[in-house]
């Protein structure tokens, strides 16, 4: 595995996934692996649960781990090649990618989207550039489109929960005061969908008319515009807030409620209720259902150190059979 940047770097989900619990059942088994090996974390953005994990998931492989807030600690990126950098910029992707490949034997990397243009959020140019002149493998800590760790942590949290061998998993869009990226909702489309092809889930999007993903990352997946109808049985529910696609990065109103609570817990199949954090409470989710016992919001963030650890073991493995 030379990068991990979506579900088409997987082969095969039950394998992954088998491997991922056996680490987590066995932590530190492969401590050795990483020895002497380096993993370097840029942050672009905040983050909590992607940070903790991914260090702590090296750490359990015997790597050392460097992290920096390139946002506040580095300097300001050019991407653009043919540029005369007489602006706000200091040093070119070109240089900061190769330098840090330099230092690192891994790298892991996250940016947002901006949610004005696009055509450039989703050409991940970013990213692509970081992948071509940093020379070493790089696992994607979330981008402009997708958010793998969460997704295959996702995976793995419903294999571990499930009560029957092709559960329903409900994707259902949630209220939110602000514009939100497509990327988390995206990339559990994206993996929901190839769980479908391997007759793992069945697979349903729920969104008011307006909110609709890409089909890129929704080919296969029931759609519909009626929550309701799509919690009927469901066994798992992700809730998820993101904007407008088609509209790129708007938010239109939204008369119907459509927080998950309690009430509506009711339509489904007892369900586990999953969200990737953080969550505005009583916005996007009920107090209620978060401290209450269908909630899965914590045992799946636990679970983000053996989604990150099973990709950084692979990527080990690749390096040392050079």
């Amino acid at each position: 595995m030379k990068k991990f940047f979506s579900v088409a770097d997987v082969t095969n989900l039950k394998e992954i996934v088998a491997e991922a619990l056996a680490q987590k059942a066995n932590p530190n088994a492969l401590e050795e692996l990483g020895k002497h090996k380096t993993l370097g974390l840029v942050f672009l953005n905040p983050s909590l649960r992607t940070r903790l994990s991914t260090q702590k998931a090296a750490m359990n492989l015997g790597m050392n781990v460097m992290v920096m807030n390139m946002d506040k600690d580095g300097w300001a990126l050019e991407t653009r090649d043919g540029v005369v950098m007489n602006g706000t910029t200091v040093e070119h992707i070109r240089e900061a990618a190769a330098v840090m490949g330099e230092y690192c034997d891994i790298l892991g990397l996250r940016s947002f989207p901006s949610l004005k243009d696009k055509e450039a959020d989703y050409s991940e140019d970013l990213f692509n550039k970081f992948i071509k002149y940093c020379a070493v493998p790089v696992v994607s800590l979330e981008s402009a489109t997708r958010h793998p760790l969460q997704s295959l942590t996702d995976l793995i949290t419903i294999t571990e929960y499930k009560k029957k061998d092709k559960p329903k998993v409900v994707l259902a869009w949630a209220p939110h005061v602000k514009a939100l990226p497509q990327a988390v909702p995206n990339s559990f489309a994206e993996w929901m969908c190839k769980a479908q092809e391997e007759d793992l889930v069945d697979f349903t999007i729920a969104q008011p008319a307006g909110y609709e993903l890409s089909e890129e990352f929704t080919n296969g997946a029931t759609i519909t515009n009626n929550l309701e109808e799509a919690l009927q049985d469901a066994d798992f529910v992700y809730v998820k807030n993101w904007s407008s696609f088609k509209e790129y990065g708007e938010v239109y109103p939204v008369n119907e409620n459509w927080m998950m609570d309690n009430e509506k817990l009711k339509i489904t199949n007892d369900a586990k209720i999953m969200h990737c954090l953080p969550v505005r409470r009583d916005l996007e989710l009920s107090s209620e259902i978060l401290d209450g016992p269908n909630s899965l919001v914590i045992k799946e963030a636990s679970n983000r150190v053996w989604a990150a650890q099973v990709v950084l073991k692979r990527m080990l493995e690749s390096l040392k059979s050079k």
